[in-house]
């Protein structure tokens, strides 16, 4: 049954629906005693996970029962937090129809990052994924709502050809709304009634970790959790789009050591090695021998020391990314402390509220529920071959190909971790330059 069900999520191309895109199929193949759906939706204004786990329950508790019979895991354990009522009376509801005993329902508390795999992790499971480690190494696996959603279409031979998105900020009409992977941004905007200001930028994912697109002919992924339009120079976006290089000035010139970026990061309460306010000062020029310099690897880039935590104004998150990449690109890896981490007494009081955060960020006046996922109907797609962690897919299909939705235009290169790629609409393909897959519909 295992090797069985791994198959049908790999041929589906499943992947990880809320974070960079890991290939569902090979987290399916391992071994646990535990797994979390995480439905934490801890990044402010993103509402499709909560929106699904009220409206698609039965799909979301198939998925995780698949997952489950794969991993041998003895309970899956559903994460979320307690504000989304109507969503948690319906899961509630689910577990309390399980006959089996493995399901059961963790109400997580109203802050951010609860969402993170090592905080949840820790939060429910009262384990600590090591440094640099994954939540495999503690015996969970961690996988979005929306990934097992796709679950279950995969066991019915179903692909991922569709993503939950959630349309806010500044448009006429918000929404959580179901379109075709491969739909432009701008199509989505327009879908949503448009913008409702002359000049904007957009965000792909929520305020905190999500990155401002240079344009909105970019396409929606598998991984694209929301969209938020805002104006250029609201604080969600400046300092994201603000020049590395003066960032990294401004950084150096300012930053008063005060720590307070270290006393909120929510991978050093859980006792990494991870202190911003010292990785502040080392000098770009000893990015690749200062061995502090390495802690950057452990940074989950949350955005707290930039967006909540430092009364500066300045990033320790983009320094973090900057002395981060640089490593990544020289080969340097973390080397084990070889110890267990231990938790900061005052983790659970440094928590940060939702609420607060949103004020802070100036969004709270975008949040709403919705009842309902809007359904677009795209007329062009534009699929990258590569959505996810891992090798890019390989083009299986050439222009002037009549395709229909479903149909596999990107395979997993041979040996490789990868994820396959499927028509989202049916029409005809117009190009495949540039590792992005065009389909025209049908006239």
């Amino acid at each position: 049954m295992r090797a069985r069900i791994v198959d049908k999520i790999r041929n589906a191309g499943v992947v990880g629906a809320g974070g960079a895109g890991f290939p569902t199929h090979a987290k399916a193949d391992a071994t646990v005693d535990t797994v979390l759906v995480n439905g934490a939706s801890c990044e402010p204004l993103l509402m499709s996970d909560p929106y699904l786990l009220e409206a698609e329950t039965d799909s979301v508790v198939r998925g995780l029962t698949a997952m489950l019979d794969c991993t041998g895991a003895g309970k899956g354990i559903i994460c979320l937090k307690g504000k989304h009522s109507r969503a948690m009376a319906a899961v509630r509801d689910a577990v309390a129809k399980d006959a089996t005993g493995r399901l059961a329902v963790f109400e997580l508390k109203d802050f951010y990052p609860a969402g993170d795999e090592h905080v949840l992790v820790r939060e429910v499971l009262d384990r600590t994924v090591p440094e640099g480690g994954i939540p495999l190494q503690v015996g969970a696996v961690v996988s979005n709502v929306e990934s097992l959603r796709n679950v279950a279409l995969a066991l019915d031979d179903t692909p991922t050809t569709h993503r939950y998105v959630t349309v806010t900020g500044e448009v006429r009409r918000r929404m959580v709304a179901r379109v075709p992977v491969g739909t432009l941004v701008s199509d989505v905007i327009a879908f949503a009634g448009g913008a409702a200001i002359a000049d904007f930028r957009v965000v792909d994912g929520g305020p905190m970790m999500g990155r401002v697109l240079p344009d909105t002919r970019q396409p929606v992924t598998k991984t694209t959790s929301g969209l938020i339009v805002l104006p250029p120079d609201h604080t969600v976006v400046a300092r994201k789009i603000m020049d590395p290089v003066r960032v990294r000035r401004i950084t150096s010139t300012i930053c008063c050591q005060c720590t307070q970026c270290t006393d909120l990061c929510p991978r050093n309460l859980l006792g990494h090695r991870l202190h911003p306010h010292k990785l502040m000062r080392v000098p770009q020029s000893q990015v690749l021998s200062n061995p502090v310099a390495r802690e950057a690897l452990l940074c989950s880039e949350c955005g707290v020391c930039e967006k909540y935590a430092c009364p500066m104004l300045v990033s320790p998150r983009e320094v973090n990314a900057q002395v981060k990449k640089a490593l990544m690109q020289a080969g340097v890896r973390l080397e084990a402390s070889g110890r267990a981490p231990t938790g900061h007494p005052f983790r659970a009081a440094r928590a940060i509220p939702t609420a607060r955060l949103m004020h802070r960020l100036n969004v709270a006046q975008y949040a709403a529920h919705f009842d309902s996922a809007c359904e677009f109907a795209a007329t062009q797609v534009a699929i990258p071959l590569k959505q996810h962690i891992g090798a890019p897919a390989v083009c299986v299909v050439s222009p002037g190909d009549r395709v229909t939705m479903g149909q596999l235009i990107g395979e997993i290169p041979d040996k490789a971790l990868g994820a396959r790629v499927h028509a989202s609409i049916g029409g005809v393909v117009e190009s495949t330059a540039d590792a992005v897959v065009t389909i025209r519909a049908h006239s």
